[in-house]
């Protein structure tokens, strides 16, 4: 029997690669979609598992473009008027970034938030650089909102980043390029006790700060940041609104991480239960 009660939660789709540890990519994704109250679906890009033999680097694996193809036209159709929100994480080529930007042009969005992924560990250096230049080229003008990491913000604005003064440059020049809000993540890699992110849209400055927990990046914190954004925005909440939520959320989720045998802990989705 139907709960006519019950409100239908928003609805969130990710396309992004499978991590196989579950720290990040779309399982960090999914969790972050269910804390937050939405409902999640997933379109794989790829498959990447890291390796033990080989110093926990990575072994990425593409999804077929057919296949990808298959996963958005049945999502797409199945939730035709309902789905105006999505969140783009790693492609891992051009051809996929191609399929993709495809298949988000069939529809109108509310919400495109681009995980700007920029360099996978595994890929040749050509291969992966041809796959910047068509994230640059083919999503990141389609995007409302873009949550680049320290190496990515410096990639996308030109810009070395060192200080809170850097970030705060670099968020303004990506949002001059891409016409999207901007949360810069600078994270643990800019100095001092506090791990700093800039809010810019145009109109909006705002530094989000929390006290750092440790000096070393945890798996799935930019993942879980850029999905929770996501999860937020599809609920109604402004671009900030959304940014702030995210950083209270990551933060707690770092504070109750999660350890294995790999070298770097991962981030725990349901840390502020």
């Amino acid at each position: 029997m139907t709960n006519t009660n019950t409100v239908a939660p928003a609805i969130t789709l990710t396309i992004a690669g499978s991590e196989a540890t579950g720290g990040a990519g779309a399982q960090a994704d999914l969790k972050t979609f269910q804390e937050l109250g939405t409902y999640g679906i997933v379109a794989l890009t790829c498959i990447v598992s890291f390796d033990p033999k080989d110093s926990w680097n990575h072994r990425f694996v593409p999804v077929d473009q057919q296949v990808i193809a298959d996963q958005l036209e049945a999502i797409q159709t199945c939730y035709e008027d309902k789905l105006g929100t999505v969140k783009l994480g790693m492609m891992g080529s051009p051809a996929t970034i191609n399929t993709v930007a495809t298949a988000l042009k069939s529809q109108k969005w509310d919400n495109v938030l681009l995980d700007p992924v920029l360099i996978c560990k595994g890929q040749e250096p050509g291969h992966a650089l041809d796959t910047d230049e068509a994230l640059k080229a083919e999503l990141l003008p389609l995007a409302t909102f873009v949550t680049p990491n320290h190496f990515e913000a410096e990639q996308l604005s030109g810009l070395k980043i060192t200080t809170e003064e850097d970030l705060i440059k670099a968020a303004k020049k990506i949002h001059e390029i891409s016409g999207a809000a901007v949360l810069a993540k600078g994270g643990v890699r800019i100095a001092g006790e506090d791990a700093v992110d800039v809010f810019y849209d145009g109109t909006s400055l705002e530094v989000l700060r929390e006290k750092k927990i440790g000096e070393v990046a945890v798996s799935g914190a930019g993942c879980s940041l850029a999905a929770a954004v996501t999860a937020e925005l599809a609920k109604g909440a402004t671009a900030l609104e959304a940014a702030r939520t995210a950083k209270a959320f990551v933060t707690e989720g770092i504070r109750n991480r999660v350890s294995g045998n790999t070298p770097f802990d991962a981030l725990w989705q349901g840390g502020r239960r």
